[in-house]
């Protein structure tokens, strides 16, 4: 009962498939703040991104300019160049980048809080401290606890507090395994210099 239907090529009509507009734009829009996101980067970090040679050099360009109108056409610009290349890999090293300031900031608040703790509470908080960093130099911060104990008393500005600091945020660092990959990491950047 079916019939097959024959058809000449000269019936069938092709009709081109539009490009979603607002699918593009949320795209350029993207690349826009990836863009202006990686100007706000130090040129090391721009460098590690590994971008093609015109995009870099926009990148670092637009990084010095006022926020006007040129800026804005040069950020054009960048969206447009990473509209043509593959960008997950600039986004995977971006991450990683943002991930290690967001760290960086977490232990400078642990090694604070940890030296004002030391500060107020003395052998106590120490006793601690080495319980839970058993590698730390006992010796090395007993001292520079009593300094910076003689320094606030006597007004005297906080250098011992400072290094104090120093230690407990290297403490920290040599601590945890996890910063291990990390140093790696520095040390492929510094190599690109």
């Amino acid at each position: 009962m079916s019939e097959e239907y024959e058809y000449d090529e000269d019936e069938v009509e092709y009709y081109a498939i539009r490009p979603n507009k607002t699918q593009i734009k949320k795209e350029f829009a993207d690349l826009f703040a990836l863009g202006e996101e990686i100007s706000e980067l130090s040129a090391v970090q721009i460098k590690s991104l590994e971008l093609p040679e015109n995009i870099h050099k926009s990148v670092t360009e637009v990084a010095r300019m006022p926020h006007k109108g040129a800026r804005k056409r040069l950020l054009k610009f960048i969206a447009a160049q990473l509209h043509k290349i593959d960008v997950e890999p600039v986004l995977e090293k971006l991450a990683r980048i943002k991930n290690k300031s967001a760290h960086a900031v977490r232990e400078h608040h642990i090694a604070e809080r940890w030296r004002d703790r030391l500060i107020v509470e003395g052998d106590d908080a120490l006793a601690e401290l080495l319980d839970e960093q058993p590698h730390a130099d006992r010796q090395q911060l007993r001292q520079l606890l009593r300094n910076a104990k003689k320094e606030a008393e006597a007004a005297k500005p906080p250098k011992s507090s400072r290094e104090l600091y120093r230690l407990l945020k290297k403490i920290f660092a040599d601590g945890e395994s996890e910063f291990d990959d990390e140093s790696e990491l520095d040390d492929g950047v510094d190599e690109q210099e």
